[in-house]
Formats: structure tokens, C-alpha cells, sequence
């Protein structure tokens, strides 16, 4: 089988595994116990904090362990939110093309009366920073752009981003699921005040995650209990996870650098050759994205088929974002590039990560190929665009 849904969820490393299982069978002890078994799990636990921090030129106050990217955004929003009520400030920026951990934690705040800016991405994926300027008001209290986009892995102008916000004094949260292990994320430099990441995306395990928040962020307890993680997220923390994560986060950035070139030579070497399919297009900006992603439209045909027929082929493949697979509706990603409903339908992407091989790629040119083609053949809409009763739209 070819796995190439990476963004959906990555194969947890042999060397991840081996370093969690101690935590659970041998410093298996509550962190918060006082008795000495506890407090040799309580160690490890900052020593993973440390480890994080110092991956992100972080202090090691500014970590705290969550269960991954969606509480850590809703906690992000959720703690600006309640800054912003407190300083009689009730506006957000975002973008059109979040996640929707981003997306319908806003929806709820728009019911509680903040108003919320949505900038247009334009047709490369991208937001021009004017309009995020233009966009800032007197009522601004938060700025949550994600780092790299989830389904078209187009990478915002973080820095620029970080630079605005710092001058107008609001705060940037970025959602940086995917660009983690991906992508240098030095938080200081690029002006980030809070960031979200999720171990699963590079190859850590399922259930654990991270929300940096500089340190005069004030964060919002949420998850209501006890008083880890600083009183700021209740809960045992989940120590074999954490390890896992942090051994992960270590080994993607040791050679970020020579991974990054080889996955970006197989991705390229996919848009050269699948572009030649006749009225199809690739998604966001070619150049500006993730080493590892691949997006494509392709008129004509439905996404749905296509996943299907390439399973068939042994090849594991996604139109977009695992969170909304169950939907019927075309991707608002893509919509908010420009994509008409019926090309959006018709989307592929693959995702690569550090166990794609060569050969795989080979296998995949070969294979897509075929099977728009046999799509196409059979499909009422695409005989009537050969025939001119409708026009082609790419």
C-alpha cells in the first residue's frame, strides 16, 4: 500500500514507539504524585518541556501539553477572547481558509457578539499583508493566520504577519499543525504570541499536542480541574505521549533541511507530470507551500471516484482535509482560492513524508493518469464539455 494522506495523519516512527514504552511499564507514576515514583515521571515531564522550548526558541513556562491542535487552538482563541472582553476589544482577524478548529470556534464567539474579519486568500492561497493592515482596528485584540494551509499547503508570510500585529499591539496565534517538522519556527523571530501543534502530523502519536503562549499571554482555563500544566489545562498529563512527541519533534528537525529537498523533488517531479493532464490545475502557489504537499483539480471528474479507484490501486490518497471527509460540500478551502464548486470536486491530495519512496512516485504518475481518463469516460458532464455544450473552466 501507498500512504500519501501524511497531512491527515503520519506512521508513528519505530524509534517514537521505543521510547514511549518505558512510560508506560517502568515511570508509569503520576506527575503530580508527591510520593519519589512521582516526581521521577514529574522530571521527565519538564525535561520535555525544556526539549520543546528549545526546538521553538521558547521558554520552557510558555509550553503546555494539551491533546492536540484543536483544543490547543480553541484554548489560543478561547484566552484572547476573554482578553479582548476584559479590554471592551471584540474583533478577530483570521482568514477564509482555516481549519475548522479555527473556523467554528469563531462561529461561537460571533454569537457572543465579537465580529469576526475573514481576508480573502487569493487565487495562489496567499493573503497580501495590506489587507491584513487595513483590515486592524482600535477593536482588534487577535490575529490567528494558520503557518501552512492544511489542504494546499501554502505557507503564509508568518514574519510579516508577526510584524504587523506587533505594531499594532494585537496578538497572533498561528495554527501550525502542519508546518511543524516541516518548516523552522523560531517564535521569536517570526513574532508569534501563540502557536498550536499536534504530534500525529510528524510522526508522533495520536492524542497530543502543544499550545505555546508567550508568557504575558494570559491563557484561559478551559478544561477545569485539577492544577497542571500551571493551572491552564486540567488533567493527568499523558507523560508516554508527551515523550513520544517530543522524540518526534526532535528527529523531523535533526534533518529537516535533507529531507525537505528530497520530498520537494518528488513533489515537483508530481506537478511536472500529472500538470499534463488536460484541464487540470494545480492549487495554491507552487513554489510558496510545504516540501511535502501535492493539490491538484482536475475537471470533469468527481474527488469521491477518484479516491476510491486510486485505493483500489493500493495507493492512500485524500481530497483535502481529513476533519471534513463525511461532508457532501466541496472544500472551502478551495472555494476561497477561486475554484468553481464543480472543479473543487474534482481534487486530489497527496502528502508526502520521510517514508515515501521513489518508486511510489512512479507508481502514482502511472497510476492517476488512467484513472481520470476512465473517469472521464464515463462521466455525462465531461462528454458535454468535449462537446461544447458547456465550456471548460480550466
Amino acid at each position: 500500500m501507498i500512504y500519501l494522506d501524511n497531512a491527515s495523519t503520519t506512521k508513528v516512527s519505530d524509534k517514537v514507539v521505543e521510547v514511549m514504552v518505558p512510560y508506560y511499564s517502568e515511570v508509569y507514576a503520576n506527575c503530580s504524585s508527591l510520593h519519589e515514583f512521582g516526581q521521577k515521571a514529574k522530571e521527565k515531564l519538564e525535561d520535555c518541556r525544556q526539549r520543546v522550548a528549545r526546538v521553538f526558541n521558547a521558554k520552557s513556562r510558555e509550553i503546555y501539553f494539551t491533546s492536540g491542535g484543536t483544543e490547543s487552538d480553541n484554548q489560543a482563541i478561547l484566552s484572547a477572547a476573554q482578553i479582548g472582553i476584559r479590554q471592551e476589544k471584540k474583533h478577530i482577524i483570521t482568514t477564509k481558509f482555516e481549519h475548522h478548529a479555527v473556523l467554528n470556534v469563531l462561529n461561537k464567539l460571533k454569537q457572543q457578539g465579537f465580529t469576526i474579519t475573514y481576508l480573502d486568500v487569493n487565487s495562489n492561497g496567499i493573503i497580501k499583508i495590506e489587507d491584513l493592515e487595513k483590515a486592524i482596528t482600535p477593536q482588534t485584540v487577535l490575529v490567528s493566520i494558520m503557518f501552512a494551509n492544511n489542504e494546499i499547503g501554502t505557507i503564509q508570510p508568518i514574519k510579516e504577519i508577526g510584524r504587523v500585529c506587533k505594531e499594532h499591539k494585537v496578538l497572533f496565534h498561528t495554527d501550525a499543525v502542519q508546518a511543524v517538522g516541516n518548516e523552522k519556527i523560531d517564535v521569536d523571530e517570526l513574532g508569534i504570541d501563540m502557536l498550536s501543534l499536534s504530534a500525529h502530523k510528524f510522526h508522533g502519536p495520536k492524542g497530543v499536542g502543544v499550545l505555546y503562549a508567550r508568557s504575558n499571554v494570559p491563557l484561559t482555563q478551559f478544561i477545569v480541574g485539577g492544577s497542571q500544566e500551571n493551572n491552564r489545562r486540567a488533567g493527568t498529563e499523558n507523560l508516554p505521549g508527551i515523550v513520544g512527541m517530543v522524540a518526534a519533534l526532535e528527529a523531523a528537525y535533526k534533518d529537516l533541511d535533507t529531507k525537505n529537498q528530497r520530498l520537494k523533488k518528488m513533489r515537483d517531479k508530481l506537478f511536472d507530470e500529472l500538470s499534463k493532464i488536460p484541464h487540470s490545475a494545480i492549487n495554491g502557489d507552487r513554489e510558496h507551500r510545504l516540501c511535502s504537499n501535492f493539490s491538484m483539480c482536475f475537471e470533469g471528474i468527481e474527488g469521491e471516484s477518484l479516491l476510491l479507484l486510486l485505493s483500489d490501486k493500493g495507493i492512500c490518497a485524500s481530497s483535502g482535509s481529513a476533519c471534513t471527509s463525511g461532508s457532501l460540500a466541496p472544500s472551502h478551502v478551495l472555494l476561497s482560492i477561486g475554484r468553481p464548486h464543480e472543479v473543487a470536486h474534482g481534487s486530489l491530495r497527496l502528502t508526502l513524508s520521510r517514508y515515501t519512496t521513489e518508486d511510489e512516485i512512479n507508481k502514482v504518475i502511472e497510476a492517476v493518469p488512467q484513472v481520470v481518463a476512465y473517469l472521464r469516460s464515463i462521466s455525462p458532464v465531461w462528454d458535454e464539455l468535449e462537446k461544447g455544450v458547456r465550456k471548460h473552466v480550466i
